[in-house]
């Protein structure tokens, strides 16, 4: 018995219902890819924004990192020179050697203000990152680090250049303490705004280890011309020893 199986006429090509139907299908099939299209852009550009300002943030807390570490030295170099005041003021007969020593222990800092130019004058920087306290906490901490400079190490200079720091009694008159005060100071609230910017964009004591053996083997990998100038100085002490010895003869 042969059984034949029948389309409905609703159903039929070029009926109502199947014209429809196929319509339907298209739209619901035209919806799905371009919500799978602009879907997959969004994710992309939002990975994108997202890789762009953890890099930007890295940068910036790189840059403070290595900061801190200069201005923690200059702080700790600060109080090594009321300890030198102390042995001398208990021995002014070590005058001569705790001179010598006092000039190498005066307090620097080292930085360079390249990342906060970026940051600070950048407003798609500052929009990549779109944290408005982290960038008013990084905004302090540069403030606060052109201070430090100004205020600690440039005036301390300034003054030890003015008075004869070659006699005892203007070494041991000098008021050491009132920046040693001062550059505490400052490097207490900079690494407070440090910590709270590595707390604010989730950066951990390893991440920023991480992040700093990347940048220095990068900075190695660039840094190629190191030995041509290690020769360089050997001829100019070579240079400089002929000098010396001619002015003898």
């Amino acid at each position: 018995m042969n059984i034949k199986l029948h389309t409905p006429k609703t159903l039929k090509s070029g009926s109502g219902m199947s014209t429809a139907k196929q319509l339907l299908l298209s739209i619901v099939a035209t919806s799905i890819s371009i919500a799978l299209t602009f879907g997959t852009a969004a994710i992309v550009d939002s990975n994108k924004k997202a890789n762009e300002k953890r890099e930007i943030v890295m940068m910036v807390m790189y840059d403070m990192y290595n900061s801190l570490q200069s201005f923690e030295q200059a702080d700790s170099m600060i109080y090594h020179t009321m300890n030198l005041q102390l042995r001398l003021a208990e021995d002014t007969t070590q005058f001569t050697n705790i001179y010598n020593e006092l000039l190498v222990s005066l307090p620097f800092v080292e930085y360079t203000e390249t990342t906060e130019r970026i940051f600070s004058s950048n407003i798609e920087t500052i929009n990549t990152v779109g944290d408005v306290f982290f960038t008013e906490n990084v905004a302090d901490f540069y403030r606060l680090r052109n201070h430090y400079k100004t205020m600690v190490c440039d005036s301390l200079f300034h003054h030890l250049r003015i008075d004869d720091f070659s006699r005892v009694d203007s070494a041991l008159g000098f008021n050491f303490i009132e920046y040693a005060i001062m550059s505490g100071g400052f490097v207490r609230n900079m690494k407070r705004l440090f910590d709270q910017c590595k707390q604010m964009m989730d950066v951990s004591t390893d991440d920023m280890e991480a992040y700093r053996k990347e940048r220095m083997k990068m900075e190695e990998s660039i840094s190629g011309g190191n030995d041509e100038w290690e020769v360089k100085l050997k001829e100019l002490r070579a240079l400089q020893d002929k000098i010396d010895q001619a002015k003898k003869k």
